[in-house]
């Protein structure tokens, strides 16, 4: 089990921003026997695709080559403008060929991390040259597998080249009876799809090195339950301060919601317990809103905030309750408890006139019914 410089055993697997600041700083999985397959491959599969045109393109950069005047032959400046035209038509006959494995090896380099330029892991580090550290690197486990991929690669590719010269052993021996022109053509054959088999062998090694590259990429990166612990602190802020931060967001939140009383058109109390304010404009809402609630101390302060805004205070606890626990703050009540809350709003709206108008003192509803699925026992 690895563990870190304080002993401590790094059972945790890496967190997204461990993850995250290993690539930043370079520090990622890659697999360089991928890359060393990719790039043989797609170096001898191109290059047996365009063998006819690249030969095509040779064979005359020969026979143009060869070529050569009396009169150019004491040139010393024609001999070196022949040697630049053909060295240019060589080079431009192998430009796709230079192409594809260029875009392999990128391609293949970043199949496994994804691109990453870290400027720290370019910056020369004295600890690299020190003799110690590299046996350490040698005798690690990292390097024990490493020369077993080695081994593996001499024993694959060998064993695979010595069989396909077993096999084709005849096919080789048959080219001296053949015609130049054909025996050439044979053996280019031979030899192209003889390499492209002893590459193949490369898949199976890359087949087993990339599995272990991203093991062994999570497994360095592993961390301790203290290192998990202290990177949510960090990332989340410490439990004091985010209490802290929670209660003033409370506090805001009471602030407002206490400055919305006083607009309020009636306060439902439990009668002690409970208290919830509503308003209702029939112009501007569909329902009565629910502008503030609480219980206890905050119930307390919305009845004395009402009570100094003269906003008529009524007691019906089980309306009072249901609104409380099906309503959120600022929000419309519930269509089930339309009703109810019609009821007690025309007692308000007719306590209201008789403060202006005078009249018939209006008494409160004795029958405001709470539906059963919105009533809340204490």
């Amino acid at each position: 089990m690895a563990e870190n410089e304080n002993g401590q055993e790094k059972t945790e697997q890496p967190s997204a921003k461990k993850l995250a600041d290993a690539k930043r700083k370079g520090q990622v999985p890659r697999s360089r026997e991928l890359n060393s397959m990719a790039v043989t491959m797609a170096g001898v599969i191109s290059l047996v695709v365009m063998s006819g045109s690249v030969g095509d393109s040779v064979s005359e950069m020969m026979s143009q080559s060869f070529v050569i005047t009396r009169e150019q032959m004491f040139d010393i400046g024609s001999m070196t403008t022949r040697l630049g035209e053909g060295i240019g038509q060589a080079f431009f006959a192998l430009i796709p060929f230079f192409l594809i494995v260029i875009l392999a090896a990128i391609f293949s380099s970043i199949a496994l991390g994804g691109f990453s330029i870290s400027g720290e892991s370019m910056t020369p580090k004295l600890s690299k040259l020190s003799p110690l550290k590299g046996l350490k690197r040698v005798f690690s486990a990292k390097g024990l597998v490493e020369m077993f991929k080695a081994m593996a690669k001499f024993v694959l590719i060998g064993g695979t080249t010595v069989f396909l010269l077993y096999t084709s052993l005849e096919q080789f021996l048959a080219l001296h009876n053949m015609e130049i022109s054909p025996a050439l053509q044979h053996l280019n054959s031979l030899i192209g799809w003889s390499v492209i088999l002893m590459s193949t062998t490369m898949i199976l090694i890359a087949a087993i090195d990339v599995p272990f590259q991203l093991w062994d990429h999570k497994r360095q990166l592993k961390m301790t339950r203290q290192e998990v612990r202290d990177e949510m602190k960090e990332t989340e802020g410490r439990p004091e301060v985010k209490g802290r931060i929670r209660q003033l967001q409370r506090e805001m939140a009471q602030r407002r919601m206490m400055q919305e009383v006083p607009q309020a058109d009636v306060i439902v109390t439990n009668p002690t317990h409970y208290a919830v304010a509503l308003k209702y404009d029939p112009e501007t809402m569909h329902a009565p809103k629910l502008v503030a609630k609480g219980v206890d101390l905050i119930a307390q302060n919305i009845r004395k905030v009402g009570g100094e805004a003269n906003v008529p205070v009524v007691e019906s606890p089980l309306l009072a309750r249901a609104i409380y626990f099906h309503t959120e703050l600022d929000t419309f009540i519930p269509a089930g408890l339309y009703m109810a809350v019609a009821r007690l709003l025309a007692y308000v709206f007719q306590l209201k006139a008789y403060s202006t108008e005078g009249g018939i003192y209006p008494e409160m509803p004795d029958d405001i019914d709470v539906p059963e699925e919105y009533r809340h026992s204490e």
